[in-house]
């Protein structure tokens, strides 16, 4: 399964966005340390979540890396989030 199908999966499971975009942005960072020669190594997060409210960016933050450890210890060299309650997104 490819990373970014993984990264889905945890993610949907685990905060039930109203909108989830995983963009792979490996392509811009070819040469640079931590970049995997297939890519899946760079990518942005665009997250809404219920699962977000009441919690400050930090807390957000945290929130998603431990729900992808796995990925951010074996592939994922970079993560660059968005996280925002359904309420901060319209």
């Amino acid at each position: 399964m490819r990373v970014a199908d993984t990264m889905k999966k945890k993610l949907t499971e685990a905060l039930a966005p109203v909108r989830l975009d995983i963009i792979d942005e490996s392509h811009h960072h070819a040469g640079h340390g931590g970049a995997h020669p297939d890519g899946e190594s760079h990518f942005r997060i665009e997250i809404v979540s219920n699962a977000f409210a009441g919690k400050n960016r930090v807390a957000r933050q945290r929130l998603v890396y431990d729900i992808l450890a796995e990925e951010l210890r074996a592939r994922v060299h970079a993560l660059s989030l968005a996280t925002l309650t359904p309420e901060e997104e319209q």
